[in-house]
């Protein structure tokens, strides 16, 4: 039985922190897992630039609203799931993701929760595990899955190493040169070629 596993932001949806850079004006926000290997680095530079700017957590869903997904991302998923089982796994965060979720008709997500306080400050996070995707590719092995999986990040490379094939997708050149291993495509078609050609099955249908 196969199973597809995909990061969300880069892959499928705008890079939330981006988007989020780019409405407020301060550059030091675009600074994504595509730029810093280490997450809990990233994360609590997020949180002393929020701090520091005076921006809640109600601040980052107002963006959110306005986002879509990437071209071409609501079909591929209607595409996948038609012939795999389909597991977002994301360092993103619950509080971040319904609005887009909803327009990807609402495929399962594993990702993380952030911490408010009363005035909707973001004060932590809190991660589902240590090395959460590859984890969850691990798990599903256990379970007798041959797991095919996609990102474009340092933090999804864990994951891609741990499924049975791994891809690397919109990923930027630093990273498809550290990790030659993982095949690199440049758009959800011919990630939709790369499926085809690693499943086990016909997907022809």
């Amino acid at each position: 039985m196969e199973l597809a596993c995909l990061d969300l932001e880069g892959v499928l949806v705008p890079e939330i922190w981006i988007a989020f850079a780019e409405r407020t004006g301060i550059d030091a926000l675009r600074a994504t897992t595509r730029d810093i290997p280490d997450y809990n680095v990233l994360m609590r530079q997020r949180l002393d630039l929020l701090e520091r700017h005076h921006l809640k957590i109600g601040d980052i869903q107002a963006v959110i609203a306005t986002l879509q997904p990437l071209e071409g991302a609501i079909d591929f998923v209607d595409w996948l799931r038609e012939r795999f089982q389909v597991i977002i796994l994301s360092d993103t965060f619950y509080e971040f993701s319904r609005p887009l979720m909803r327009q990807l008709q609402w495929p399962t997500l594993f990702c993380h929760r952030l911490v408010t306080d009363a005035g909707g400050r973001v004060i932590d996070y809190k991660l589902r595990q240590a090395d959460p995707k590859r984890a969850a590719v691990k798990a599903l092995h256990s379970l007798n899955f041959r797991v095919l999986a996609a990102g474009d990040s340092y933090n999804d490379t864990t994951m891609l190493g741990e499924a049975d094939v791994g891809f690397l997708i919109h990923a930027p050149q630093h990273v498809i040169d550290e990790f030659p291993q993982f095949r690199a495509v440049d758009s959800l078609a011919e990630l939709k070629q790369a499926f085809v050609a690693a499943s086990d099955r016909d997907l022809s249908l």
